[in-house]
């Protein structure tokens, strides 16, 4: 008898199971989202898979602190020592606890930064970089541009609600995606960040050893699913719960980002809504591997060149077409029923002169009007214009081979 009552439970524990797998798998409806503003991006070609509300521009909080993360690691060595300022030592908790003149070095600032969202020591980072808060705030915004943000304008380096004569501290939850696609994958400083970010735990002292200090990591994700990889939480009266992180399996990477995703006491609105975008990335999009879709020999026959110098009057003249270096994402996440195709723009004909190397033309990757990249296309040899000089040779040569 017991047998069977345990027998049963199972079958009921799977079925249970098989049905939550369904619900994640399916194209989550904005209503069934906490967040205000939310994304689910491909990391490695940062194409778009979700959103809702994604370019909406909205206070951030504390996941500024990424962007403030890796432009210390892009200009500081880990071994700089930081003095703390009275500017620095009087901002509100969250904080590290420092007083002025105090000297930490930029390793444990970073930590504590990330770990523990510490507000004093986004403060100490930007000074020591920039000189002070808004000079570094300039940096922080050419960095975004740099990205590719097209909505964020970032005025304090924690996150910390700002307004100023230009607007008020944000960003989106797009751009927000696309600055954690750069810490973890376009940085050269990229290693460094992961690392840092994905620390349980840090101990350190100050410059002088006066002092000890432990951090631990607030980023719950890392435990929550196979394969997380990176998170920032934050947290304002303005902003509301926020998180951006991102989670690789599987040779894929996806990044969530939430804005607005509840206020207190729902605290754990965000774990939901980023586990659900996770699952329906993972569930619903497979990688293809754009290097492995290669364009049709037949499209790319050699191309006639008109008034060009060839082995004799009236000959007809052809010039190779030679494939450049492919300048987009080489992988990308498909939905089913998706498909890349390829697109051709070239020349049905040239006109001499023409140099080697020259463009003629180009093959675009598409995934409907979106372009992913492109390959150019050159000439691979050069065609000199026909000329009387040429033309007299040639003559010569029929000529002689008529004697």
């Amino acid at each position: 008898m017991n047998h069977r009552i345990i027998a049963v439970i199972l079958c009921l524990a799977l079925l249970f199971q098989s049905e939550v797998t369904i619900c994640a798998a399916e194209v989550p409806k904005e209503t069934e989202l906490y967040a205000k503003s939310a994304v689910l991006m491909d990391g490695d070609s940062g194409r778009i898979l979700y959103e809702k509300n994604g370019y909406q521009a909205m206070a951030n909080a504390s996941t500024t602190k990424i962007l403030t993360c890796i432009i210390a690691l892009e200009n500081c060595e880990l071994d700089s020592r930081v003095t703390v300022s009275s500017y620095a030592a009087s901002q509100p908790k969250v904080h590290l606890g420092m007083q002025e003149g105090q000297i930490f070095f930029m390793k444990d600032m970073l930590y504590g930064l990330m770990l523990e969202s510490f507000n004093d020591c986004a403060v100490v980072i930007a000074e020591h970089i920039a000189g002070d808060v808004t000079n570094f705030a300039d940096i922080m915004n050419r960095k975004a541009e740099e990205i590719g943000c097209t909505d964020s304008y970032f005025i304090t380096p924690n996150g910390l609600d700002g307004k100023d004569d230009k607007g008020f501290h944000h960003t989106t939850a797009s751009d927000l995606a696309k600055i954690m696609r750069y810490c973890i994958k376009l940085s050269p400083k990229s290693k460094q960040f992961i690392e840092i970010t994905q620390a349980g735990t840090h101990s350190f002292c100050d410059a002088e050893g006066k002092n000890s200090y432990n951090c631990s990591n607030h980023n719950a994700f890392l435990q929550m699913m196979d394969g997380a990889l990176s998170g920032k939480t934050g947290f304002t009266g303005t902003a509301g719960y926020c998180y951006v992180g991102a989670l690789e399996r599987d040779g894929r990477t996806y990044i969530v980002a939430l804005l607005a995703c509840g206020w207190p006491n729902n605290k754990t609105y965000k774990w939901s809504d980023t586990k659900k975008l996770m699952n329906y990335g993972i569930e619903n999009f497979r990688k293809e591997d754009l290097s492995e879709l290669k364009p049709e020999k037949e499209r790319l026959a050699p191309i006639m060149v008109s008034d060009g110098q060839g082995d004799s009057i009236g000959g007809e003249t052809w010039v190779e077409p030679v494939l450049e270096n492919y300048n987009g994402c080489f992988s990308i996440l498909l939905a089913e029923g998706e498909e890349v195709t390829i697109c051709y723009e070239l020349a049905d004909k040239l006109y001499a002169p023409i140099t080697k190397g020259a463009y003629i033309g180009r093959i675009t990757y598409r995934l409907g009007n979106e372009e992913l990249g492109e390959c150019r296309v050159t000439a691979g040899s050069g065609v000199k214009k026909i000329d009387f000089n040429w033309c007299f040779a040639r003559t010569l040569e029929q000529l002689w081979l008529t004697k």
